[in-house]
């Protein structure tokens, strides 16, 4: 066999110029590389942005890849709504109805309500707490629907996010999709500026943020990976790919440490191919890990600056 000698001392040089290339040994850079290690563990793609609301640092992988949102725009969407309820441009507690024929499945909130209708606000709390996407259809229609929800996205400076269609239809985001997506970038900030920022007055966010603990979906995932004392809330989201075994995890929420730590948003998105039998309890671990970065981000002894103005 005979070796093209360029070839190799091309490949020479590049192999010796990489060896001189030191890795990252920065704190962020040391948290950066645990994420790659829980990335390849987990045998797929993972988005991630743990954002600091008070000095704005952040670290993160693949933070500007799109991924689909599932059921995580709800958070959102039940925001959108608490925020024009505060303006007076729409009632949160207007009764509204449904069919049966608008019923889907997850929907354990609005097919127990189907015969006496319900509130728009408990549509909200539903949607947030249970993922009922009936719930999120009727809201959605009622607030201008996908392009409502992405307007909202823009008023905030988010000019990334997007949705484009309705329940179940948004789930159906390829690796190669553009509607229904967002970055671990662009949502971390939206979270910031939903849980901590001035999108909603104080009760209203007083009242999302009580949702967001009260969520079950996500004890699993994120929120268990952080060590006991912390406050937490968050948003899931669970889609997959019928016929190519592709499934997304996703998880974005907020986390307050115990020692008056600043608070911290994160944006978790997780694209694995896997077997039905393994693909919940995979995906669950592999967010549960990045809880364990979440606390080591906000560690003092790091040297990562904690205090600063909220955002």
């Amino acid at each position: 066999m005979k070796i093209d000698r360029r070839f190799f001392l091309g490949g020479t040089l590049a192999l010796g110029a990489s060896a001189c290339i030191p890795p990252d040994q920065s704190p962020l850079g040391r948290l950066a590389a645990e994420l790659r290690i829980i990335e390849a563990a987990g045998g797929g793609t993972l988005g991630v942005e743990i954002y600091n609301t008070a000095t704005g640092m952040s670290v993160g992988i693949n933070q500007d890849r799109r991924f689909g949102h599932a059921s995580s725009f709800k958070l959102s969407l039940a925001a959108l709504l608490l925020q024009r309820h505060a303006a007076g441009t729409i009632d949160a507690d207007k009764r509204v109805t449904w069919s049966e024929a608008d019923l889907l499945p997850p929907s354990p909130f609005t097919r127990e309500r189907l015969a006496s209708g319900a509130t728009l606000r408990e549509l909200a709390r539903a949607t947030q707490t249970t993922s009922d996407n009936t719930a999120a259809n009727l809201l959605l229609r009622n607030l201008g629907g996908p392009a409502g929800l992405t307007a909202f996205w823009r008023s905030l400076g988010d000019d990334i996010s997007r949705v484009d269609r309705f329940e179940p239809e948004m789930n159906i985001v390829p690796a190669t999709e553009f509607r229904d997506t967002t970055t671990p970038a662009a949502m971390a900030r939206t979270v910031a500026k939903i849980v901590y920022g001035d999108a909603l007055p104080e009760v209203e966010r007083a009242q999302l943020k009580g949702w967001m603990i009260e969520t079950g979906t996500g004890v699993r995932r994120v929120r268990a990976g952080l060590p006991e004392g912390w406050v937490a809330g968050d948003k899931t989201g669970t889609s997959g790919l019928i016929g190519a075994s592709e499934y997304n995890y996703i998880d974005i929420g907020f986390a307050e440490g115990p020692k008056g730590e600043a608070p911290l948003t994160f944006a978790c998105y997780f694209r694995a191919r896997q077997t039905e039998d393994d693909m919940l309890a995979s995906g669950e671990a592999t967010l549960a890990r990045v809880g364990r970065i979440i606390k080591e981000f906000a560690e003092p002894e790091r040297g990562l600056p904690l205090v600063g103005k909220l955002y």
